[in-house]
């Protein structure tokens, strides 16, 4: 398996054991219809690979092979709520999120460095659900052939 897919993997995981102060119904790498999900199947996370750029760590020596990844994971996740509570479902959505995921920023040893560096809401426009778009920035180091 490529370094990618065991981050993405990681990501699920440790987003999938979470059970407080939520617990994430839905978590999928596969695209869905969140108007077709019932209940009981919020709060719902769609993961997926975004960006990605690539460096070698020195210039001239190609024979290492040694360089750098950086990776963009985006996250979307749904909440469902009233009018009274939809915006503190968002924020804790993202917090539970970025909390978690900060507990081991190596990705289970895969990377060297994860971080939350966007948060973006759909402000109200998807009521009664709720929606965020989180971009999670993940660094690694690989062999060429090895990623």
């Amino acid at each position: 398996m490529s370094l990618r897919e065991d981050i993405a993997n990681n990501i699920i995981t440790v987003l999938d054991a979470v059970t407080s102060p939520i617990e994430f119904k839905k978590i999928t790498r596969e695209p869905f219809k969140v108007e077709e999900l019932a209940d009981p199947q919020f709060p719902a996370l769609y993961i997926t690979t975004s960006d990605e750029t690539r460096e070698d760590f020195a210039l001239g020596d190609y024979s290492a092979g040694k360089r750098s990844g950086t990776i963009d994971f985006v996250i979307v996740g749904y909440v469902k709520g009233s009018e009274t509570n939809i915006d503190t479902k968002r924020n804790e959505l993202i917090e539970v999120i970025e909390e978690n995921l900060d507990n081991d920023r190596t990705r289970g040893g895969y990377a060297k460095e994860t971080k939350l560096i966007e948060c973006n809401s759909d402000e109200g426009t998807l009521f009664p659900l709720g929606a965020v778009r989180i971009v999670i920035r993940v660094f690694y180091e690989f062999v060429r052939g090895n990623a």
